[in-house]
This record gives C-alpha cells, structure tokens and sequence, in this order.
C-alpha cells in the first residue's frame, strides 16, 4: 500500500501510557522542537510559521519544500500533509542513521504548550502509522505535561523513540571506547552489561571477557578487547549467552543497533596499548571508569585528557557505589565536578539520577558539552538500567563517510591467520563503500609500494555482508598474501587516488 492511502487514524484515540516521573515530578526540560537527536532541525526549508491555531503547514511545491512542523501536524493530516510527513520522517531517519528522536506536542509553531489529550493520542496514533510505514518501531521515551489545560486535563507533550527495524544484513553500529584507571571495574561493567548477569564482588564477570591467560591470573587487561551489546528496534537487549558465551552472528541478526564496547588497558605499563585503541579504532564516544572508593587517581587524568585531546564525547561511570561510604562518595563526586568544569575540560556535568535525566543527555550529548555521570554498581544492579538505556539512545554519528561517491578508504588495526581461510586484516571503513570482490591497493608495504588486492569475503562482527560502508568496522579475507607482508597502520584505497609513500617529511 501506497503511503498516500494508508488510512490516518481516527480522532480521538485513548490516552497513551506515560513513562515514570523524575524524583518529586520533576522533570528536566525538553530538547529543541522537532529535532533529532543528532542535531535535526525542526524546519526543513525556510518559511515563516503560520498561525499557531492553524494546525496545518502552506501548500508547498514539493513535500520537502517550504516544508514546517507544527506542534498539530499529526492530529488530522490531509493526503498531501502525510505525503510531505512521510517523506520528512524518511529523511529524518536517514539522517540519523535509521533511527531519531520525535517530539509530540511541540513544533516550529510553538515549543512549550503541548497538546489536549485527545489531540495528543490522534498525533501518537498518526505518528506510530508513519513509523509502521517506514519499517519503523516508535517506543515512548518520557511524556510530561505542557504548559496549557486545566489541572484535571494538562496538554501533554512527549518524546519517542523511532527506529527502522532489524535488517539480517545491515546494522547500526556505535563504537564506545572504555577508559579508566586499573580496577575502576570496566571489564567487569562490560561483562555485567553484556552478559546480563550481575558480578559476585570478587571478579566473576569479568572472566568472560580476558583473551589470555596472564590477564586471568592478574585480573588486568593488557591487550584491546572487543565486546557488542545489541539492540532491538524497542529498545530491548538481545545479548542471550548460551553457556556462557555470545554468538556474535545472532546478536547482530537480531539488533538494529550494535554498541561496540572497545575495552582498554588501565594501567599505565600498557598506555601505548591504550593510545592506539583510542587512535586505530576510531571511537565514536568514551566512557570513562572512576572507582567510587578510590576517586580519581592514577591514569583517570591521562585519558580524560586523551579523550579531549581527540575531542571524543565523554561520559562518565562511577562504579562500586555498594561499597563506598557516603562521605568517600560525595568527596569524588565534588572531584569529578571540579575537573569537568575547570579550564582544561570546559564540560557541563549532568548527574543522571532518573529515566528523564538520560533522554536529555542523550539528546544533547553530541551536539552539546554535556558529559553525563552515572553512579552504578555492579554487584547489586543499582541504575545500570539508566546506563543501558543511555547506550540505547546514543546517536549513531554521521561523517558523511558513508557517500558512494567518496573513493574507498580502509584503516587496518589487526591481522589474522585464519585456518583454512588464509590472511584476515581487521579495522575501520574510513570513507566508500567495499564491496566483495573489489581490488583496492594494499600499502605501503616494506619498500614503500603499493600492491593490488582483492577482497575475497567481508564479515562485519563475524557476521558475513556483501558491504561495508564508511564509518563501520569491518574483517576482509585477502587473497595471495603472507601473513608477514600485512602489518597494522596499513591501508586499503581505491586504486584510483594513486596513492605514494614518503620516507621522510618537515613539520
């Protein structure tokens, strides 16, 4: 069916279920009108608004032309408003990455009044039709009263969630490296978030994730791990170990959206180790461990610092809050406040103590200097549903690195041999699309030349594509190589740049 006759739903609609108020019934303000959460505007074109009893946008050329929001838009649509609204919702959602963030109640009109709760249910049930159309889930975020109504019957005006649907082939993916002095607990949170079991206080959790013998005998992380958490286009993890182990294939078959935890050393003998994971992998965000008991101490300073310096998002997680007294607590707290504000860091810090505090951090994260802090506990669960939720949320960033039209360009940070399959390099698609088959340019090798070289299989997170794009990570099988001849820092690019290697340069 096409989208101009699918039929908008009757008016009024029952009331939709609101999502649980903040401490007091407090709760924080709303993100701009209409807007994504990575940066969308509320207009797109460039008219002046009508009148805010008009509930109704100008008759434009085009459905994406002179085209304005308005907080009524949803409630009683003509056919040529839901064309111009599919068509907006589409570019919203490619714009985000396939997914975004609706406000309900709001709009270029008017951003703080709300809607009646009969106008309010006829834009939720408009809004879930647009979604349906587009292969779109639409979960509700927080919903609050407007500033209009009566006390008995407040305009309602609320935030949701809409997501396209799992594609077998294709995913979101967010890159969070995890950062932090040793024993601030980040193997374990990973563990604890990935695994779905909470740890026993002594280690349990995070022996699920250590790759070599001496870290489970020492409990520290010397090399760069890798762990996934998946989501679904409600929300919900889909992360289910079978005896303890993950099948990454599933996991990724079945989410929407993948975070990709990069699980760094903390301590300072392995810091190179650390730079290059911060460097190589491309972090999209970092998540920064401080132990409650011990405060900021040891290397915390170093990579805040190196997360500034690579100007990466920080948000900050304050683990083993069970087993902090309180003076301790509020000392490192006050700490944290003191560094974020100061000079050097120049950040907004946002305490998130409710369901409503993550979407506005989550909103305002990437565009804003908000850094968010969670205060969690690994052993008895305390908020780590907040933090699941913020990763849920978290913008999925749009370089533009993605466009067809951009020569390949492919960054390897790991080689493999693989038994049976031969030379496996893994890293990060930089711009371009490569697909299998493709012959791009190996180098530089040794001697400073560049070799062709096709791919003869692609596998993002052990799962196999026939793509990957620009922004995304990815695994290629090459053909007619020694494992010897591929080294990290490599790259792959279209023959086409020609690329050449120096020896030497001035800087």
């Amino acid at each position: 069916m096409s989208s101009t006759q699918m039929p908008v739903p009757p008016h009024p609609l029952p009331p939709a279920t609101s999502c649980p108020q903040g401490e007091g019934g407090q709760t924080p303000s709303m993100s701009p009108p209409c807007g994504a959460h990575n940066g969308g505007e509320a207009v797109v074109g460039a008219v002046s608004p009508p009148p805010e009893d008009s509930a109704t946008s100008p008759s434009p050329s085009s459905p994406q032309d002179n085209f304005v929001i308005l907080k009524g838009s949803l409630v009683s649509p003509t056919e040529q408003e839901y064309e111009q609204l599919t068509a907006w919702l589409a570019g919203k959602l490619t714009a985000g990455g396939g997914e975004t963030v609706v406000d309900v109640g709001t709009g270029a009109d008017d951003s703080v009044s709300g809607l009646p709760p009969a106008d309010y249910a006829a834009s939720v049930a408009g809004l879930r039709a647009l979604a349906e159309a587009a292969s779109a889930s639409c979960v509700l975020l927080r919903e609050r009263p407007g500033g209009g109504g009566t006390k008995t019957q407040p305009h309602l005006m609320g935030q949701y969630l809409v997501r396209r649907r799992a594609d077998t082939c294709d995913f979101m993916e967010v890159r969070v490296a995890v950062v932090g002095n040793v024993d601030a607990g980040k193997s374990t949170l990973l563990g604890v978030l990935t695994h779905g079991e909470l740890d026993n206080g002594r280690g349990h959790a995070r022996l699920k994730l250590f790759r070599h013998k001496h870290e489970m005998e020492s409990g520290r992380t010397s090399s760069v791990g890798n762990d996934i958490l998946g989501f679904d286009s409600q929300g919900q993890v889909v992360n289910k170990p079978d005896h303890g182990h993950l099948d990454w294939v599933k996991i990724c078959r079945d989410s929407s959206k993948v975070i990709t935890f990069i699980d760094l050393a903390g301590h300072e003998r392995y810091l190179k180790t650390t730079v290059f994971g911060m460097t190589g992998h491309l972090p999209d965000f970092t998540m920064l461990m401080v132990g409650a008991n011990a405060g900021i101490v040891g290397m915390t300073k170093e990579h805040l610092g190196l997360a500034l310096a690579l100007n990466v998002p920080v948000m900050v997680v304050v683990t083993k809050i069970d087993m902090c007294p309180p003076n301790v607590m509020q000392d490192t707290l006050k700490l944290l406040h003191k560094i974020l504000k100061s000079a050097g860091c120049r950040k907004v810090p946002l305490l998130v103590r409710t369901q409503d505090d993550v979407v506005v951090a989550a909103t305002n994260f990437v565009s804003e200097r908000l850094c968010p802090i969670f205060q969690v506990s690994n052993v008895d669960g305390t908020n780590l549903h907040l933090l699941t939720m913020f990763l849920n949320l978290l913008a999925v960033p749009r370089g533009g690195g993605d466009d067809e039209t951009q020569p390949p360009h492919f960054q390897i940070d790991d080689t493999y041999q693989v038994p049976g399959v031969g030379v496996v390099v893994s890293g990060t698609c930089i711009a371009g699309v490569i697909r299998v088959n493709d012959t791009l340019l190996l180098g530089p090798t040794g001697t400073g030349e560049f070799i062709p070289m096709p791919v003869k299989s692609i596998h993002r997170k052990r799962m196999p594509v026939r793509e990957v794009r620009g922004g995304q990570t990815a695994s290629f099988a090459l053909k007619k190589i020694k494992i010897s001849d591929v080294r990290k820092g490599q790259v792959l690019l279209d023959p086409a740049l020609c690329p050449a290697s120096c020896w030497e340069f001035k800087g």
